[in-house]
């Protein structure tokens, strides 16, 4: 089977010759949490709390994550396969060079993004990853610096999801370069959403947080309400603060629902970001609260109704009786987005967590054939 997160975390803290102790103070965290989480007895799916564990360690927390890919999901092994491609793309297309290729009709590269961006959006990382390394040199070559500042962004966005954070903070950074050719503000905007949503995933919080704030400042209250909103969103998310949360749902309450840029923004996105952000901070709760008033349907994007199912379940699966609900909302999540559960970290985790307790207590059909897979053991 897969080593678990609390393997990987207790192998790194062996190789440094560290005691829990030492190690959990080192991450600001208590020796009964760092144990529990070594010896599986916790989950490790709060992002905050494996950042401080990864800093504390010295490397980032994708690395205690792991990229799994199940035995059983090819269309997972596809697109971790594809990486390789997007990450060469992704060196090569440099602005300040011209282009390796010779340049497609504009109308044909701009149907082939849109669909990369609708394969992203359903969560088909494979198929959305087979584009893009010609998708890349290709919008590159096309001289619009707007149409290549899109690509880039879906690039990050899938590299990201696929747990590769180094490859996806490479995607934003040429999304940023091809935002500053275009001298948008909105567009600046978009890019510094990519950069710190990958900063976040690299474990760099507060670098997360800046980059989003020093965006919202400059965007400002008036242009872009869409961009800004989502700005607060991920400073919201990387600060642990509800101030920004609020800001975000007064911007929600004025624009509604929308589409724009693929962003979503909205109440409903704003309502499934708080549920993540509630469950790290240590209010589950609160966060299944949210959940009951908030609809995912409205959002026809499996890249956010995915989100909601899977991070109520984590909130579900740590309050006490209610691991049959966490189970039924971790199956839904599979349905949805099949690729984006079976290599996401977090999933995995809780998933664990729910076996661990099934052991103990009457543990479900459902969940065992989740397990499988998911190639997760207890």
């Amino acid at each position: 089977m897969t080593p678990t997160i609390g393997d990987r975390i207790q192998r790194r803290r062996l190789l440094r010759g560290w005691s829990i102790r030492y190690a959990a103070s080192r991450a600001g965290i208590s020796h009964a949490t760092w144990s529990r989480i070594e010896r599986g007895l916790q989950a490790a799916d709060n992002r905050f709390v494996l950042a401080d564990i990864a800093a504390a360690l010295d490397c980032a927390p994708g690395e205690l994550a792991g990229v799994a890919v199940p035995a059983g999901d090819r269309a997972a092994r596809d697109a971790h396969a594809a990486v390789h491609g997007i990450r060469q793309a992704l060196v090569e297309v440099d602005l300040g060079e011209p282009p390796r290729v010779p340049a497609r009709p504009l109308d044909e590269v701009r149907r082939t993004a849109a669909l990369a961006d609708q394969l992203r959006q359903a969560c088909d990382y494979a198929g959305a990853a087979r584009l893009l390394p010609g998708l890349l040199r290709d919008a590159h070559a096309a001289g619009d610096p707007r149409l290549l500042c899109d690509v880039a962004f879906f690039a990050s966005s899938v590299l990201r999801n696929l747990g590769h954070p180094a490859e996806a903070w490479l995607g934003a950074e040429r999304c940023r370069d091809a935002a500053q050719a275009t001298g948008d503000p909105v567009f600046l905007a978009y890019a510094a959403y990519a950069r710190a949503t990958a900063a976040s995933t690299c474990g760099s919080m507060d670098r997360a947080r800046s980059l989003a704030e020093g965006a919202a400042a400059e965007l400002g209250s008036d242009a872009g309400p869409v961009m800004l909103g989502s700005l607060h969103l991920v400073a919201a998310n990387a600060s642990r603060s509800g101030e920004h949360l609020d800001e975000a749902a007064a911007l929600a309450g004025r624009t509604g629902e929308t589409t724009t840029m693929g962003m979503y923004f909205g109440p409903t996105n704003v309502g499934i970001w708080q549920i993540g952000i509630e469950a790290d901070t240590g209010d589950p709760g609160r966060a299944v609260a949210v959940a009951r008033e908030t609809n995912p349907a409205i959002i026809p994007a499996g890249f956010r109704q995915v989100f909601y199912y899977a991070e109520t379940a984590r909130a579900l699966a740590r309050m006490r009786g209610r691991d049959r609900d966490a189970i039924r909302l971790l199956l839904t999540a599979e349905r949805v987005a099949p690729q984006h559960v079976h290599t996401s970290p977090m999933v995995r985790e809780t998933t664990r967590a729910l076996l661990e307790r099934s052991r103990r207590q009457a543990g479900g059909t459902e969940l065992r054939g989740l397990c499988a897979r998911l190639d997760v053991s207890a």
